[in-house]
């Protein structure tokens, strides 16, 4: 059975596509790379004067709106909105994510919470409410942003590693359960990307490094691959299953020259804006 015969063709021109945590980075990047091929786009943000502003940059046929992914009240006036002003929603890319840094033993319990909940109860808000639409029209297409965090453990993001180890289960999981069904699930995972959340990071040797635009990219492709598990850049999609198989003393000895406990120590001036209002949102929740 061919590839379109299991998941019929979307042609970005003739898709409605909503974008969680559309305002910046990663969001805002995908969002700009639909529009620019023809998609109506729907971005959804927690800052809606943010979301409203990224219009600017989008074609006319977009909107903006607010939503909070962590509530599945939220999410659901998210798409509801979107379907009364665009039309059924043909793609949703569920990118909404925070990501703390620190000390496991020293999170606060707001901050673990509001990780699970934006980060992995998002995308299962997302999936819940938006797949069986998708089902009853037999077409449609979920990107779940993850992340190589989703594969690898990385010392001062314990929690955020969690979430995205779940992400990229859940995805692999409905995936299989919607076989048949004309609906696809794709999870992405990039590597370090230069947006407000690696803020105060080194960067540097060591450490594959994409730019948000590069991620879009990838989530575009899927529309015509409909792969399973993309990783960003894709020459580090071998590493996961590397390290699963790689004796720990070995481990431990890359994770100190590669200074893989960065996230440890990152630069706190840097990351005190993003911090700031994560952390703010938080308390909200």
């Amino acid at each position: 059975m061919s590839l379109f015969r299991r998941y019929p063709a979307l042609r970005p021109a003739d898709t409605v596509v909503a974008i969680t945590g559309g305002a910046r980075g990663i969001g805002l990047a995908t969002a700009r790379a639909f529009s620019r091929v023809g998609a109506k786009v729907a971005i959804g943000d927690l800052d809606g004067p943010a979301g409203i502003a990224a219009l600017t940059e989008l074609g006319r046929s977009a909107r903006a709106f607010a939503v909070d992914v962590a509530s599945r009240q939220s999410f659901a006036d998210f798409l509801n909105q979107v379907s009364n002003e665009l039309g059924p929603v043909d793609v949703l890319v569920n990118n909404a994510g925070i990501m703390p840094s620190g000390a496991f033993l020293a999170e606060v319990e707001a901050i673990t919470r509001a990780q699970v909940r934006v980060n992995l109860l998002g995308p299962i808000h997302g999936m819940q409410l938006a797949v069986p639409g998708m089902v009853a029209r037999g077409r449609g297409h979920v990107v779940n942003i993850a992340s190589m965090a989703g594969k690898l453990p990385i010392p001062g993001l314990a929690v955020y590693c969690g979430t995205k180890f779940g992400v990229v289960g859940l995805s692999a999981a409905v995936r299989a359960e919607l076989a048949g069904s004309g609906v696809s699930v794709s999870a992405v995972l990039p590597s370090a990307v230069r947006t407000e959340l690696a803020s105060g990071f080194d960067l540097g040797a060591g450490m594959p490094t994409v730019d948000p635009e590069d991620v879009a990219a990838a989530v575009v492709r899927t529309l015509r691959t409909r792969a399973a598990e993309v990783s960003v850049p894709g020459w580090v999609r071998p590493v996961g299953p590397l390290a699963a198989l790689t004796p720990e003393p070995v481990l431990r000895l890359a994770h100190r020259l590669l200074n893989s406990g960065r996230a440890l120590t990152p630069d706190t001036a840097a990351r005190a804006a993003y911090v700031q209002r994560i952390t703010e949102q938080a308390a909200d929740r």
